[in-house]
């Protein structure tokens, strides 16, 4: 991961934990659109529509973008730390409770662990707007469900990747032999949902440490992987299942390949909008339903 080299007042505070003094920093009374960003490492954290004037002397803020900032209790239970996610770059505190605006947060937090990102610069610097991700957590038809229900996510397509044969069918690829797997194709706005909270859904949907398999579903066309574009990413997706094996938090060890994509190979019309269009079939009532209900519940601050 590509960090930025901080001066020693940025380091003070995003390495250090340090606070800027009140009122001293660029972005506390600022107000023009766009998102602001971790100074250190370049992640979106904060949406410009989601500033407010607090007062406080500090930036204030009572959104992130899901899941790019990190919630730490502090050593004595008074206050909670809050990070960036990506880089875990020190950013400020968070306060819940105090009525300032209608969700009821203040995320208090230091200019200098910013970097603001007019709306115009993107497509100025020829930037695209969305970015790609692609996830195969076994049968494609409960990934592209599951990934459509998330804030920030423009839309899902199911499709074959991560083998070497060409134009690929789902009669083929369901023999297990042309080393693809059901993935889906998951365009998502950076600027309101995070890659991490993506991998968020992906570890929560399926069993990552059950080789070639999900379930009754079996072979390698239903293996865990992560397929990436953008090296950040893949360094994202490492260092998620690094810390998920450090912390233990599954019962065996996490067998998800992370492999840079070659080709996505689109399904065919009908797998497109599955569960949407069959609720009623057998394997959607059964399997997808319940996945979705469970899912819903976890990640209820992700939904649409």
């Amino acid at each position: 991961m590509r960090l930025r080299d901080l001066s020693e007042e940025e380091a003070r505070v995003i390495e250090s934990k340090g606070t800027e003094p009140p009122r001293s920093g660029e972005y506390d009374q600022f107000d023009k659109e766009g998102v602001f960003t971790c100074r250190r490492c370049g992640a979106y954290l904060y949406k410009s529509g989601d500033k407010f004037e607090s007062r406080c002397g500090w930036p204030s803020f009572d959104a992130e973008i899901l899941g790019a900032v990190e919630r730490i209790l502090d050593p004595d239970g008074r206050r909670t730390e809050i990070i960036c996610r990506r880089c875990q770059g020190h950013l400020g505190h968070v306060f819940v409770g105090e009525q300032l605006t209608v969700k009821n947060t203040r995320h208090c937090v230091n200019s200098v662990s910013l970097l603001f990102v007019p709306k115009k610069s993107r497509r100025e610097h020829g930037d695209e707007e969305y970015e790609r991700a692609y996830f195969g957590t076994g049968c494609f038809w409960c990934s592209e469900a599951s990934f459509r229900m998330l804030r920030g996510v423009i839309s899902v397509t199911p499709g074959y990747a991560g083998g070497s044969t060409g134009n690929p069918t789902y009669e083929t690829v369901s023999t297990g032999t042309t080393g693809h797997a059901e993935v889906v194709r998951v365009e998502f706005d950076p600027r309101r949902i995070s890659y991490e909270a993506l991998l968020d859904m992906f570890f929560l949907s399926h069993d990552p440490t059950t080789p070639d398999r999900q379930g009754n579903d079996v072979g390698t066309q239903y293996r865990s992987i992560v397929l990436y574009e953008q090296d950040i990413h893949r360094e994202i997706a490492e260092a998620a299942i690094q810390r998920l094996a450090k912390d233990h938090v599954f019962g065996a060890a996490i067998v998800t390949e992370v492999k840079a994509l070659e080709r996505f190979y689109e399904a065919e019309e009908y797998h497109h909008r599955y569960f949407e269009k069959n609720p009623a079939e057998g394997y959607c009532r059964a399997v997808v339903a319940p996945k979705l209900s469970h899912l819903a519940s976890s990640l209820a601050s992700y939904m649409k």
